[in-house]
């Protein structure tokens, strides 16, 4: 069972004790939060009673608390989309590279072809400057 901490904190000029399993530096953070929250409002409105800017404090916490929740929803929800894309984006990626290999190995066969047909055509070039030279020293 997990050790309970007892903390006193002070909320709108009341000692309280609170009881969790929390650190006692988050349980301080909590008090520290209502207090705010509730001197916020007492100042806001002099004349409420302890009570109902308890009861205000509790709602404004609670709209904090809701409006936090539905943030978070949103991030879940485009933190997924972002997974989603980048999933796709990685399925592209590797698309685009066996693309890029198959026409990096197609240059490759289509550069040796082109080596093979400039040197068979420089053996017909020789071939038809011999025979031109033979020809040309034949009718002499």
């Amino acid at each position: 069972m997990s050790q309970k901490n007892k903390v006193e904190v002070r909320i709108a000029g009341y000692d309280y004790t609170l009881v969790g399993t929390e650190s006692d530096e988050y349980i301080q953070k909590i008090g520290l939060y209502v207090d705010k929250k509730m001197n916020e409002i007492m100042k806001a409105n002099s004349k409420l009673s302890t009570s109902m800017a308890a009861i205000l404090t509790a709602i404004n916490v609670a709209d904090d608390y809701f409006k936090t929740y539905e943030r978070e929803a949103k991030a879940k929800d485009e933190l997924e989309q972002c997974k989603e894309e980048l999933e796709k984006l990685k399925q592209e990626k590797q698309r685009l590279i066996s693309a890029n290999k198959a026409l990096a190995d197609k240059s490759t066969a289509l550069q040796l072809e082109l080596a093979k047909r400039e040197a068979e055509l420089k053996e017909v070039r020789n071939s038809l400057d011999k025979a031109s030279m033979y020809k040309v020293v034949g009718e002499r």
